[in-house]
Formats: structure tokens, C-alpha cells, sequence
């Protein structure tokens, strides 16, 4: 969009361009709308109205334009609304839906909306470019702003075809992923590109940037007693049958499972299989190290089912050869080498002929799973009597292993959990420890970006003062909730292992735990029907039970994980480790201290086969090596875009200036 009408119109070649290097997200059709201050491009995966919901969509009048990425489930609700209101449709879309719902009722329509989206929507005839992201951003939305324009796309490779865009890493968005694993909207991991927070909407009009959030993870302020009934569990499981129903039904191509051997994979895939009689097909990810593998409880799921079950194993070597398609389509450093063995889960399911599946993602963070939970509320207690050496013992009920640890590992993981005692009322005394332990990670970071990023402040400390009003009056529990949604669901598990690994291979993900209700009656619980004493998802299990076998509830929860500097320090791992990691290419980025970079591969390469790798080695290594991947494939080349000669073409063009 050009912000003031002395320019040129948006370069036509340019916007296809743009279209073309996301062909992975939409490859079925593309399309295109220009005028003489706007300019739209989109990439179509056909998932409903196969026939008739081509982009960019308008009103009737054509002064109203869209290109959308994502789905409204309630679409067909909705619809019904608005024409009662008088609005005439033509498609069966979801997308015309947000053009009538805008009309109607201007931005407060996004409050309605229950899914997960991304739109552009351009109003010709106010020329006002609005930009609107979910509430907690399962789709992308990026922006570059310059030299009197407003570039936005999915993903920064589109916007990287523009010659004007400079291509550099941002030292501030690397700190930030040395932080909390990924940056932290709107900040990304490139200087001058920025990312629509989730939540929000943004409006460019007469020279003026409007932009607030309509919505925000938010709990109770008011002390809650626990229900201890099945009263919770059925109403949780009433929402999570009718969101996955939705996500199900509201699709005009097949939609699949993953199953991963937990249960909450396990819950969705058993209510997909109620929501939609006929053949399920399940897909699972299997490792060859055992210490990984998730395989009995993954088939016993299956067999239970009757679905048709698929199955991919990821070896070290698969992980290692994926990793720079990986970061290619994640467009971040990432310090776990988890979404490279997800992205050949994807693989697989778009070689079986699928286009969606329905998973797991944000029951951890939304129902209280996630060990970091269990974990704070162990330091908190313990923080009452920091010299009890009773009180720490209830780590041993977390992890059994611990008690059998020598005692040497075992005071070392208790120093790791004392951290920061002495805090227990600091707003972020849950992730202290996991942010303090990433942030040491920056000691192999050049000087000249520790310089740059000291410039830009501590990036805890801003996410302190940006917190909400009310978040020191929620209990312990919602407080690290809003925390792990809000800078590890968001940024990372939603991008690097979610929509992105998906897409990839032309997949849609649909997330039944993020649907808006499920979400809202979440965070509406007592946090003790959440995390009751230290039973994590306690009223997910009370609503599983008699739905999915007792096996998969009660098993020790396994978090997802995958091997990670091991996979790139043995003779057989692929050339590309040592050509990015060589002094002189690391020293050429300027991202990081090339003799650090060096010892660190060194002792990776001698302790890949005792075992003795520690959790900072694993995750310094794969951090270092992502990022030097992104440098190469986004800094020193530009992003490739698909063929102009391949591809489906331009089957919608509205062309309304006669510039070349």
C-alpha cells in the first residue's frame, strides 16, 4: 500500500513475485487486486467452496477487497446472521463472510469470529488498509514499512523480493530468541520487518497508524475454590466435542489426526472420529532413539480408533537433512531441533493426499501440563522455607528419576530450581529459571550484537512493563499461563512447530484446545481444576475418562523432544554443518565469536556418544547453527520464489490502473 498518493502504483511483477514465494502456503490458485494505492496477492490452499471462494473477494460494489488467510469456523452461523441483516452473498466462502461481517459491524466482527486467521482488508474507497491477526496468532502476519509504503505478507521471504527491503539480522530479535526461544511480536528476527501481534488489528488511513488489541489472554481476579466435581470435565468436554465438530465438518476436503501417544492428541483424535463416520486417517511421528519414541501408545490410540494409521520414523540424519528447509520455512533461529522431525510428519500426511489435520496444541498451556507449572509451584512453596531440605523433595514426585541421580547431578538440578527463591513475588518468578538458563546462551554472541541489543533493553524487562493491569491479582497459576501462551505458544510453538512445519508441505493445522470457547471456559477454571496439587490437565483426565484408554491418561507425561546436537557432529552428517559453522563464514555473518562457535562444535563432537551433552551445549549448538542458516538463506541470498512457468497462475486478476 502506498501511504500517499505521489507514488507510483505497486509494481505488478512485484506482487506476483511475492505470491509466487509463498506457493507452499496456497498452491492451488493465485490471485490478484491492484489499484492506484493498493495492491493485493494471494495464495489459495482450497479447503472450503473449492469452487467459488477464489481471492482477492470484494462486496458487491467493489469497494471493499480481502485476501484472508485462515478459517472462520463459525462461518455458516455467521452467514445466516447477516443475511438476515440484509447482506447477499454469492460464494459459500468463509472469506465473504469477513467482507459482510466488516460492513456490518467494523472491527467489533472480529470478536465473533471463532478461528484462526490472518486478513489484509482494503477499503478503496476510504484507501484504509486494515491488517487483523487471531487472538493468539496460529496464522502469520508480517510488515515492512518504508520509503512511503506498507509491504505485509504470511511470511518474510515474500516481503524479502522486493528489492527495497533491506535484508539484515536483527541483533535485538536474536537476544530475544537467546531469551525466550523466539521474538516476541511485534519484534522479529529481522531489522525493520515486524509482526501483527495475535490479538490484534491494525489500520493505515490518511497518514495515520491506529492499531490496539481486541483480545488478550485474561483470567479471574477473584480467589477460586477448586469444584472437585465432573461438572468442569463435562463442560470442558462439551466445548472440545463441538470445537473439534466444527473443525471436522467445516472443511470440503478429508481432514486427518495426529496422534502422538498423549492425551491430548489422544481426545481430539477420538472426537474427530465421533464428528465424522467413514474412514479417520491417523498420522504418528516415531523416532529411532527410544529415549524419543512414542510408538505403543501411539498404536494402541490407532487400534482403538480403527483408523487408517500412517506412520514416519525421524532418524538423526533425517533430522539433520531437514533442518534448512526448516529454518527456511520457520524464517527463526530456533535452540530445539523439535519442529524438524514435525516438518517430515507434514511431509507425510501431504503424500497421502490430505490438506488438514486436527491436533493437540495449546491444551498444555491452556489446562496446566506443561512440567515449568509443577515445577513453580514446588519453588513456590519451597521459597516459604528456602532452608528446608524436605520441601525440594517433592521434585523426586516430578521426576522419579531424580532420587536416583548421583548426588552430584541431583544438587545440580536442585541449584537450577532454587533460582531466584528469594522472588517468590516477582511476576515472572515461573520462567525465571528457563529464560536465565536461555539468556546464558548469549556469551557466544559477537560483541558488536550484545552492544546493539544492550541498546535495545532487556527484553524481560519490557516484557515486565507491557504486562496487563490486573496480572498481579491472578493466582500463581494464571500468571505463568499468560507467560507461556503469550511468549512461547505464540511465537513458537504456533509458528516454529505449528503453522509454519505445517505449510511447508501445504497443510493446514486446526487446533480444537484453541478454539474461542474451549479457550475462554480455560481460563473461566479455578486453577486448582487445572493443576491440582501437582496433577497437571487434572480436568482434562476427569473428562477423558471412558473416552480414551486409561493407559494413555495416567502415563507419565512425556514432553515433546528430539535429538539435537548429536544429529550434526558424526561423520555422516551433511556437509552444510561445517561450511556454515567455519570460522570464516561465522565471522563473515558477524552474529557470533568464531572460536566460541568452534570449541562449542568441539565438544559436541567428543561428548556426541556419552551422553554428557548438557541441555545448554544442545541447545547453543542448534541455536548457532540456525542462525547462520537463516543468515545464508535470508541475508547473503535473497528467498527464491517459484517459477512464473510452474506453478497453478493468476486465475483472479482485478487490475484497475493502467501502470505497467
Amino acid at each position: 500500500m502506498n501511504l500517499h498518493g505521489a507514488l507510483p502504483p505497486p509494481p505488478r511483477a512485484l506482487i506476483e513475485r511475492m505470491v509466487r514465494a509463498l506457493r507452499h502456503r496456497g498452491p492451488d490458485e493465485f490471485g490478484l487486486y491492484r489499484d492506484d494505492r493498493a495492491a493485493l496477492g494471494h495464495a489459495r490452499l482450497s479447503i472450503i467452496d473449492l469452487a467459488s471462494g477464489q481471492q482477492p473477494l470484494s462486496n458487491e460494489t467493489g469497494t471493499l477487497w480481502v485476501v484472508f488467510n485462515g478459517e472462520i469456523f463459525n462461518h455458516v452461523e455467521l452467514r445466516e446472521e447477516l443475511a438476515a441483516k440484509g447482506h447477499t452473498f454469492r460464494t459459500r466462502s468463509d472469506t465473504e463472510v469477513i467482507v459482510h461481517a466488516w460492513e456490518e459491524w467494523g472491527d467489533a466482527c472480529l470478536t465473533r469470529f471463532n478461528g484462526q486467521w490472518a486478513f489484509a482488508l482494503w477499503d478503496a474507497e476510504r484507501r484504509a488498509l486494515t491488517l487483523a491477526r487471531d487472538r493468539v496468532g496460529v496464522r502469520p502476519l508480517h510488515v515492512h514499512q518504508s520509503g512511503g509504503r506498507v509491504r505485509f505478507a504470511s511470511e518474510v521471504k515474500a516481503l524479502f523480493q522486493d528489492p527495497d527491503v533491506t535484508r539484515a539480522i536483527d541483533p535485538a530479535g536474536l537476544v530475544e530468541t537467546f531469551t525466550f526461544w523466539a521474538p516476541r511480536a511485534p519484534r522479529t528476527l529481522f531489522e525493520g520487518v515486524s509482526e501483527l501481534p495475535p490479538g490484534s488489528v491494525r489500520t493505515y488511513s490518511d497518514g495515520t497508524v491506529r492499531e490496539h488489541a481486541w483480545w488478550t489472554p485474561t483470567f479471574s481476579t477473584e480467589r477460586q475454590r477448586a469444584t472437585h466435581t465432573d461438572e468442569s470435565a463435562e463442560r470442558l468436554l462439551a466445548a472440545l466435542r463441538n470445537a473439534t465438530r466444527l473443525r471436522m465438518l467445516r472443511a470440503d476436503v478429508p481432514v486427518g489426526a495426529y496422534l502422538s501417544g498423549g492425551i491430548d492428541r489422544a481426545v481430539v483424535a477420538t472426537l474427530a472420529r465421533e464428528a465424522e463416520p467413514g474412514a479417520l486417517h491417523t498420522f504418528s511421528l516415531r523416532f529411532d532413539d527410544a529415549e524419543y519414541d512414542e510408538t505403543p501408545h501411539q498404536r494402541l490410540m490407532a487400534e482403538r480408533l480403527g483408523s487408517v494409521h500412517h506412520e514416519v520414523v525421524a532418524t538423526r540424519g533425517d533430522i539433520a537433512r531437514a533442518l534448512p528447509d526448516v529454518v527456511l520455512h520457520t524464517e527463526r533461529a530456533l535452540v530445539r531441533t523439535g519442529p524438524a522431525p514435525l516438518f517430515l510428519l507434514s511431509s507425510l500426511v501431504a503424500r497421502e493426499g490430505m490438506k488438514v489435520v486436527v491436533t493437540g496444541e495449546g491444551a498444555d498451556e491452556f489446562l496446566g501440563g506443561y512440567d515449568l507449572f509443577r515445577e513453580a509451584r514446588v519453588r513456590r512453596f519451597w521459597s516459604r522455607h528456602p532452608e528446608s531440605t524436605l520441601r525440594p523433595r517433592l521434585f523426586d514426585r516430578l521426576y522419579p528419576w531424580l532420587a536416583r541421580s548421583p548426588q552430584a547431578s541431583r544438587a545440580m538440578s536442585l541449584r537450577f530450581w532454587s533460582r531466584g527463591l528469594d522472588r517468590a513475588d516477582a511476576p515472572t518468578f515461573s520462567h525465571d529459571p528457563r529464560w536465565s538458563s536461555a539468556a546464558s546462551l548469549q556469551r557466544i554472541l559477537s560483541p558488536a550484537v550484545r552492544d546493539a541489543a544492550a541498546a535495545a533493553g532487556d527484553p524481560v524487562e519490557a516484557l515486565v512493563r507491557a504486562l496487563p493491569d490486573d496480572f498481579a491479582r491472578w493466582d500463581p497459576l494464571c500468571r505463568a499461563q499468560y507467560l507461556e501462551i503469550t511468549t512461547l505458544l505464540s511465537p513458537y510453538i504456533l509458528s516454529s512447530q505449528g503453522d509454519r512445519v505445517l505449510m511447508g508441505h501445504s497443510v493446514e493445522g486446526r487446533f480444537p484446545f484453541l478454539d474461542a470457547d474451549v479457550m475462554a471456559l480455560a481460563n473461566a477454571l479455578p486453577p486448582d481444576d487445572k493443576l491440582f496439587v501437582l496433577d497437571e490437565k487434572h480436568v482434562l483426565k476427569r473428562a477423558a475418562r471412558g473416552l480414551i484408554p486409561d493407559a494413555i491418561i495416567h502415563r507419565p507425561k512425556q514432553p515433546s523432544r528430539a535429538p539435537d546436537a548429536v544429529c550434526f557432529v558424526d561423520a555422516n552428517a551433511p556437509s552444510y554443518v561445517r561450511e556454515v559453522l567455519a570460522p570464516d563464514r561465522v565471522a563473515a555473518a558477524g552474529l557470533f565469536d568464531p572460536s566460541l562457535v568452534q570449541g562449542l562444535y568441539d565438544k559436541c563432537a567428543r561428548r556426541r556418544d556419552d551422553g554428557a551433552l548438557s541441555n545448554a551445549d544442545n541447545m547453543a549448538f542448534v541455536g548457532v547453527l540456525t542462525t547462520q542458516l537463516a543468515y545464508e538463506a535470508f541475508v547473503r541470498a535473497r528467498p527464491a520464489c517459484a517459477d512464473e512457468r510452474t506453478g497453478p497462475g493468476f486465475r483472479t486478476v482485478i487490475d484497475r490502473t493502467s501502470a505497467v
